[in-house]
């Protein structure tokens, strides 16, 4: 029976993740050809064809689908072990999607305060709106993600509560006169551009929505201008924006959470997990 080497693992991992060789190669140090020739190597050793190959980049086959399920279960294990012989601090690497808002405002500390406990660990920041999480969840491509959850979703499910705000860049903007308010939004599918349309629609306050970006620093370019009012998480406004109370329809408050592509993560990935979960359940500056 072949045996399987922890460095094809490694590198099949990340190639099943990056969805191409050649990201692969740049995340676990290697050349293009040389992370190439492992997964030669390795279907050859299990003799099955592991990657639909495409011109945009390859996929897994059912065969690859097998072999990733049982690759993450060795690495696991095998790191997990090898850090309790070496009896140092948690080394390895992972890859965390987390929205913008949450990253402007939450990450820049506590990254900084977990990499000083663990240095040995790389973290890869996949910066997206939830809707474009879950599905890097759901093929592996990242191990964990901060998440949004509607208000309605059960109160277990999320560690922290954050409420939506409407911003401008005056206090008592020209905006709020005009027949159809100019809204900046986020994307359709976002959890903020259909929350943000409901609480208008419901109270009968006409709009139009004049700008969009996908991402928070678009959003804040734009409150800046003077160009349309706009959403965020009450966090996420900076102190050169006004926050407009009781100018507009209360916007929700809505949850975060921590979703994970694997039901058994890596030590690794666990540890960071824990360690966001715990520090984002105490009040900013907690």
């Amino acid at each position: 029976m072949p045996t399987l080497d922890i460095l094809l693992l490694r590198s099949f991992v990340a190639v099943a993740r990056a969805g191409s060789i050649r990201a692969a190669a740049e995340r676990v140090g290697r050349t293009q050809s040389a992370v190439s020739l492992q997964m030669k190597r390795l279907e050859l050793l299990t003799g099955e064809q592991l990657f639909h190959r495409t011109g945009s980049g390859v996929t897994l086959t059912v065969s690859g689908e097998r072999l990733m399920v049982g690759a993450e279960r060795i690495l696991s294990a095998h790191d997990e072990t090898l850090a309790a012989i070496r009896a140092k601090g948690l080394q390895g690497a992972l890859s965390f999607g987390c929205p913008e808002d949450y990253l402007t405002a939450f990450l820049p500390d506590l990254l900084a305060h977990y990499g000083r406990e663990n240095p040995e660990v790389e973290i890869e920041i996949i910066c997206a709106p939830t809707v474009e999480l879950r599905p890097l969840l759901q093929q592996k491509r990242i191990d964990l993600a901060l998440v949004s959850l509607p208000n309605s979703a059960a109160p277990e499910e999320s560690f922290r509560q954050e409420p939506l705000v409407w911003m401008s860049n005056h206090p008592d903007s020209e905006l709020l006169r005009q027949p159809f308010v100019p809204l900046a939004l986020s994307a359709p599918e976002t959890l903020d551009h259909r929350l943000a349309r409901s609480v208008m629609a419901a109270a009968g306050r006409p709009y139009r929505i004049t700008h969009a970006s996908n991402g928070l620093a678009g959003l804040l370019a734009i409150a800046r201008a003077g160009l349309a009012i706009s959403v965020a998480t009450r966090a996420a406004v900076p102190p050169d924006l006004f926050i407009l109370e009781d100018r507009l329809p209360a916007l929700p408050t809505i949850g975060i959470s921590l979703a994970y592509a694997s039901a058994r993560p890596a030590p690794v990935v666990t540890s960071f997990g824990e360690f966001l979960a715990a520090r984002l359940r105490l009040p900013l500056g907690g």
